[in-house]
């Protein structure tokens, strides 16, 4: 791990770094230049079978460098911090800067754009963990799962990771900052089998602070009771009924959402939803918002890749799109401003409508529960969505069966708009967090 006693001497050579660079691109004719430093170290463990598959420490470190030459633009990198390859990086950007066409597009994002508050979010928690430690918990996860029912027979095997890294980003517009940070996981993976029927299934648990994981007992017996409750699935006949998407897919929905109102996809006309800002999208009961400043959240931060302040902003207000995700270049592209997503999306909340899982449950009376998705079957532009699902039947607001081998199939747009009611069973393990989401309707197409 970084050590805490160590932060401030290596923001320190950072810094010198960052500054020398910068400073050399001005004097080698690049009219401004940017880059991104990070360091980090980790440690992974992987268990099968109640023995070691993986044991692996991991140090990376790099410097991703650009200049521009007006509205040329030259990259390179390098992982060797040396003098001399930090020179030969900086030669190699400006030698291809000075190689390539224009793009009036190209450069820094504006100066009044760059953050100039950096709130506190707490992003850093060391994790104090010896190899002997890390194999203990999976084995003990690993354990537990497979002792939990005898029709677990197989394990796809336990893993725990551990990360510590230090990031800074300047540019020549006097902008620095730096960023330390952490992220923690435990998993599980098993099979089980009850006469001619198998399937395996895990569960995972992961934060930046180390006391708030789950145990691996949590995570060992969940995995093992996923597994168990998917054994004698079977197809159902092809249908309409509603579809109820848990909050480990929901999440997925609402990635489609911001692919399609991110700049790339706006201004290459590659979206479903071009041209969408301010139209109904959602019943008017769906709010969007997208919160960096979430204390120890997976998707917090106080600028983007560019140095861009970040903000609290609504992305769906009643229903109706009211931003996109833009980077400095897309913007200028579209003819906007940046909205501070170069690096993507942040925290994003999906607004629960008051209803339990349970009520949900009773909401849809008889359809489709869906855990999983298999295959990537989805046209960003025109919107069309099939995908392979693994499930529950529900009937009643009860589960009747495990499913497999149906697929799923719609348009994003009708699923949008046919969105009845959002969980408050949210699920805070990523940026994107949801609880689950019931559509109205969808085509399941089985035997």
């Amino acid at each position: 791990m970084i050590e805490l006693e160590n932060r401030i001497d290596l923001a320190t050579e950072f810094q010198a770094m960052a500054d020398h660079l910068l400073d050399a691109a001005l004097a080698q004719g690049a009219t401004a230049a940017e880059l991104d430093i990070d360091k980090g170290t980790g440690l992974s463990v992987e268990v099968r079978m109640g023995q070691v598959d993986k044991l692996q420490y991991h140090r990376d470190q790099g410097i991703n460098l650009t200049v521009y030459f007006g509205h040329r633009k030259g990259f390179a990198s390098t992982g060797d911090f040396s003098p001399q390859a930090l020179a030969d990086t900086l030669d190699a950007a400006c030698r291809i800067a000075r190689y390539t066409s224009e793009d009036e597009f190209n450069g820094l994002a504006d100066a009044d754009q760059m953050a100039s508050e950096f709130p506190k979010l707490d992003l850093y928690h060391p994790w104090e963990l010896g190899a002997d430690q890390a194999i203990d918990m999976a084995l003990q996860a690993e354990a537990v799962a497979r002792e939990h029912d005898k029709r677990i027979v197989n394990s796809e095997g336990a893993g725990v990771d551990s990360y510590a890294g230090m990031a800074l980003y300047a540019n020549t517009h006097g902008f620095m900052g730096i960023r330390h940070s952490t992220r923690h996981s435990l998993s599980c993976s098993v099979v089980a089998q009850d006469g001619d029927s198998m399937q395996r299934d895990y569960w995972y648990s992961v934060s930046r602070v180390p006391s708030l994981l789950d145990s691996a007992d949590t995570v060992g017996a969940e995995a093992a009771q996923r597994t168990v409750r998917r054994l004698n699935a079977h197809s159902l006949s092809t249908r309409e009924a509603p579809v109820l998407f848990v909050p480990q897919v929901a999440r997925g929905l609402i990635g489609h959402l911001i692919g399609a109102i991110s700049g790339s996809s706006q201004y290459r006309k590659a979206s479903f939803l071009l041209n969408s800002l301010g139209q109904q999208v959602f019943p008017d009961f769906v709010q969007l918002r997208e919160d960096p400043f979430i204390r120890q959240a997976l998707g917090s931060r106080a600028y983007d890749s560019e140095g861009v302040a970040s903000r609290v902003r609504d992305i769906v207000r009643d229903g109706v799109i009211e931003e996109y995700f833009l980077g400095s270049y897309s913007a200028r592209k579209l003819g906007m401003q940046t909205t501070g997503s170069a690096s993507g999306a942040s925290n994003l909340l999906l607004m629960d409508t008051g209803l339990s899982f349970v009520d949900l449950l009773q909401k849809m009376g008889t359809g489709l529960m869906v855990t999983e998705l298999i295959g990537n079957g989805v046209n960003s532009i025109t919107g069309d969505y099939s995908r392979g699902a693994v499930g529950y039947w529900i009937e009643n607001g009860m589960i009747v069966h495990p499913v497999e081998e149906v697929t799923i199939a719609s348009n994003l747009k009708d699923m949008f708009k046919g969105i009845v009611g959002i969980g408050d069973d949210v699920d805070e393990r990523g940026s994107i967090r949801t609880g689950s989401i019931l559509i109205d309707k969808m085509t399941i197409a089985g035997q």
